[in-house]
């Protein structure tokens, strides 16, 4: 197969603890080296604090994997330095397309409005994300990342892990405050805290080939159900079998394409060229000249951790909930997971909080997950009915949302990732005013586009900084607020920050006078009408968990 991509190999290099025959004790240590750990790694050393990384590999991700990134990740990796590298290599798009056999059904637009840094979704092979972070963290002076270090057992005890690591020079341990679990859906990690993984295996197989092509289709999200490129026959006097196609655009000529097999259907058979390229070559027509990059076929499943904090392991990622692939909710969640964990890692570690704050991480987060897994399950069901009643049910719907609306918000060809608001987290501070639109308490805060004191044009995001926030439509008292050993910084719309378009007011309903208490992972804690400096203590003693 054809291979655009020329794989690194990381370099080996023994600690010197490991040579000294020392058992050190490190602050945090992330184990995996995936988009998640890797981000874990970058949060990590922008909070200063130093952060060890293993992996038990020498590499980035073998095949393009993960594709899809969503607006809110992209907005994370932005702050930690690599965002604009993965937008500028990647393949921007928010139109998607759905089919009905040939006939269109519906397009969606995921950011209809202006006004945004970030786009809100862009296409890029998994192994390019994993080297652009790699090359952020050997920039970093607080990451130690680790290749072909294999985590052999974990040990627990009062205040610290003990970890066994196996490397090529022999076997080590080393200690860790706290261990950050990113070791994908098979982890290893949760198997030795004897963690639960449960949810649901769902009987269908998919086909994933990735394929060098030039093409002029546009550059949008494709869903066909029941293609007449690739249909799944019936058997005689029985149902006809579903069957579905996507079609995504990657850079470097690369094209995803998702075929739908069919739970009888044999991956090892499947995955030979003989019987990808026909099927490859049914869609795009014999004039079409292709090459395969990539192929493998996959079983999926939607499952979840039993805890995303056991003792001291922190679980994010596949190791904490597993997804189906419709709707790109995998990395993406992952990636909010680590956004949402460090800040509070680093007040526990600081002393400014205690580790009960830690918990509110899986109150937070399972939360997203299931509302994750429920989106997951639902988009899965509706892909693959598995009853003659669902299929006639499925296909009703496809029928009516070529011209009624109300259907087309049935049509589920996998409900595209969008953060998760932590609307019942104890974190929050209830309103007590009134106001419009979306940015309640546990939402994560709109971009918009601002100006400087200096008449520097940006964007809102890039000035909330990584601790808590006081954003004050109008002047402000004070320019800070503490809590203990804590300060929120006020940030003034009309001194600090020009609202250059008016979409900071619109998005926040700033009116004059009005407050917003910021939290570290930029999700809104609390909200006023009015500066009030002991309420918003309050707010913020709330938000460290006391």
């Amino acid at each position: 197969m054809l291979k655009t991509y020329a794989y690194p190999r990381f370099p080996y290099r023994q600690s010197a603890a490991q040579r000294d025959g020392v058992t050190q004790r490190h602050p945090v240590v992330v184990i995996g080296a995936g988009p998640i750990g890797l981000t874990a790694a970058l949060e990590c050393a922008a909070r200063d604090l130093p952060v060890v990384v293993l992996d038990d590999n020498d590499t980035v991700s073998i095949g393009s994997r993960a594709v899809c990134y969503a607006k809110r990740p992209l907005e994370i990796w932005d702050r930690l330095g690599v965002g604009e590298r993965m937008v500028e290599k990647g393949v921007r798009w928010k139109v998607g397309k759905v089919f009905f056999g040939n006939d269109p059904v519906y397009s969606f637009d995921l950011l209809p409005e202006p006004g945004h840094k970030m786009p809100a979704m862009i296409n890029l092979q998994q192994y390019y994300l994993e080297e652009y972070m790699v090359e952020a963290c050997a920039r970093a002076p607080r990451v130690d990342l680790r290749w072909k270090h294999k985590l052999l057992s974990l040990q627990q005890h009062g205040d610290h892990a003990l970890l066994t690591v196996e490397t090529p020079d022999g076997v080590f341990r080393m200690e860790a405050d706290w261990v950050i679990a990113c070791d994908g859906a098979n982890s290893d990690t949760r198997r030795m805290v004897g963690a639960e993984f449960t949810g649901q295996f769902f009987q269908d197989r998919f086909l994933i080939a990735d394929v060098v092509m030039k093409a002029d289709f546009p550059t949008e999200r494709w869903f066909w159900f029941d293609p007449p490129f690739h249909t799944g026959g019936s058997v005689p006097g029985g149902p006809r079998t579903p069957t579905s196609v996507l079609l995504h655009k990657q850079c470097d000529n690369v094209w995803r394409i998702d075929f739908q097999l069919g739970w009888n259907a044999d991956p090892d058979e499947e995955k030979k060229p003989e019987k990808v390229i026909p099927r490859i070559q049914a869609m795009l027509g014999s004039e079409v000249e292709f090459e395969l990059e990539w192929v493998s076929v996959y079983q999926f499943a939607c499952r979840r951790i039993d805890r995303f904090r056991h003792g001291r392991v922190l679980f994010a990622g596949d190791a904490a909930h597993q997804v189906s692939p419709f709707g790109a909710r995998g990395a993406n969640t992952g990636v909010q997971d680590i956004d949402n964990l460090v800040w509070k890692l680093k007040l526990v570690l600081d002393g400014q909080a205690g580790p009960a704050l830690l918990d509110s991480y899986h109150d937070e987060r399972a939360f997203a997950a299931d509302d994750n897994l429920r989106q997951s399950t639902r988009s899965t069901d509706f892909i693959t009915p598995k009853t003659p009643g669902s299929l006639v049910l499925r296909d009703a719907v496809l029928e009516l949302a070529h011209d009624e609306p109300f259907a087309r918000t049935l049509v589920n060809s996998g409900r595209l990732s969008t953060p998760t608001p932590y609307v019942q987290s104890a974190l929050n501070t209830p309103d007590a005013d009134t106001f419009s639109g979306t940015m309640r308490p546990g939402t994560n805060a709109a971009d918009a586009p601002v100006v400087d004191a200096q008449g520097r044009a940006g964007w809102l995001l890039e000035h909330l900084g990584q601790d808590f926030t006081l954003l004050c439509f109008g002047p402000a008292p004070v320019d800070a607020v503490r809590f203990g050993s804590i300060s929120a910084r006020v940030l003034t719309v009309g001194r600090d920050l020009i609202d250059r378009e008016g979409l900071l007011a619109k998005r926040y309903d700033g009116r004059p006078g009005t407050v917003y208490l910021l939290r570290p992972d930029q999700h809104v804690a609390a909200r006023w009408r009015q500066f009030d400096a002991p309420r918003i203590q309050a707010a913020m003693a709330r938000c460290l968990g006391h």
